[in-house]
């Protein structure tokens, strides 16, 4: 089958670590082009791409089939926007836009022009998450009634990422963090039947609010915690799940992007694998002695490859994406 020719719309930590990666490792893709504006480092890495100095060349780069809008929150609407128009198929970070009426948008014109938008919610291939899900699914819990998903960080000081760090749309902690939460728990659980929100402002001199806490109640009195802050020195379990026959605790663990960071190929022996000693608690009733045990559950392999799977299946066999755009809307109506 073809390889899909793609271009990034930039080449810093995320183009860096999350996309030239996969798209030169898999064999349904072709890295072609890349917009660096400033400094040349593509090249360095992948010495076949061709590198532009303007985004306009790359959207508008007639033998490009693909689109990677991986530049800062605020842009990725209109540019989004721009590549459909030049006839392409994208894959958005998040957020894909700052409203849901924005993403609504994009979703629209994808379907007039016949062209595919889709959004790239790579958290949900984390190891850990899949260790929440392969536990869920297991049915040991039994009925789910309280669950707990959190983003911890220590950086009290005002990052040096404008688009994060100062009021526009699309920018502060909810919307950076907050749709990697929601995305997991919307996967999981689906579509709560009411939320409630808070979000506050407390290191010094902030502009936009570094901590949010969002409630989600589903049907059966099940309430769904999400939290994001950066000022926990000390990092709480990412995920802590109670149920009617026990509880599971997993910490964050997963080592996909520190590998890339290393550039670690995602095709190495052992990518993916989350280190010894984080594996997950899970105490339970055990069904075939109805006593209480608590054992390790070690997590799945990380796979971010297979966002990168479902792209290359939804352009060349419009296949169904795993994110749809229900979860999307849902999500940024939520987050707005």
């Amino acid at each position: 089958m073809k390889p899909i020719k793609t271009g990034l719309l930039a080449f810093g930590m995320s183009g860096r670590i999350f996309h030239a990666p996969f798209l030169n490792a898999h064999t349904g893709f072709s890295l072609d082009a890349v917009a660096e504006r400033h400094t040349k480092k593509a090249s360095a890495l992948y010495p076949a791409i061709k590198s532009y100095d303007t985004l306009e060349e790359v959207i508008n780069n007639p033998e490009l089939e693909l689109i990677v809008v991986n530049t800062p929150n605020f842009t990725h609407f209109e540019l989004a926007k721009a590549a459909l128009l030049a006839g392409k198929h994208v894959l958005i970070e998040k957020p894909v836009a700052a409203t849901s009426a924005e993403a609504k948008e994009l979703f629209d014109l994808g379907k007039q022009v016949n062209r595919e938008v889709l959004i790239y919610q790579n958290r949900r291939w984390d190891s850990d998450v899949k260790a929440v899900k392969q536990v869920l699914e297991t049915g040991e819990l039994g009925k789910i009634v309280e669950v707990h998903f959190r983003y911890d960080r220590w950086r009290p000081e005002i990052g040096p990422k404008a688009f994060k760090e100062t009021p526009m749309p699309a920018s502060g902690l909810l919307y950076d963090l907050g749709p990697h939460l929601l995305d997991q728990a919307i996967n999981l659980f689906g579509k709560p039947l009411s939320f409630t929100k808070t979000l506050s402002k407390h290191r010094l001199k902030t502009e936009v609010p570094d901590y949010f806490c969002i409630h989600l109640k589903y049907p059966e009195d099940l309430n769904v915690f999400l939290y994001g802050s950066m000022l926990v020195a000390k990092p709480l379990p990412g995920f802590v799940l109670h149920g009617t026959r026990g509880t599971f605790i997993k910490k964050r663990s997963d080592v996909q992007e520190g590998q890339l960071d290393q550039g670690i190929s995602p095709l190495a022996a052992g990518f993916g694998i989350e280190e010894e000693g984080m594996q997950g608690e899970l105490t339970y009733i055990n069904p075939e002695t109805e006593k209480m045990e608590t054992v390790n559950v070690p997590s799945l392999k990380g796979d971010f490859m297979a966002i990168f799977d479902a792209v290359q299946q939804s352009i060349r066999e419009r296949k169904p994406f795993p994110v749809t755009e229900e979860e999307v809307l849902l999500q940024l109506s939520i987050i707005e």
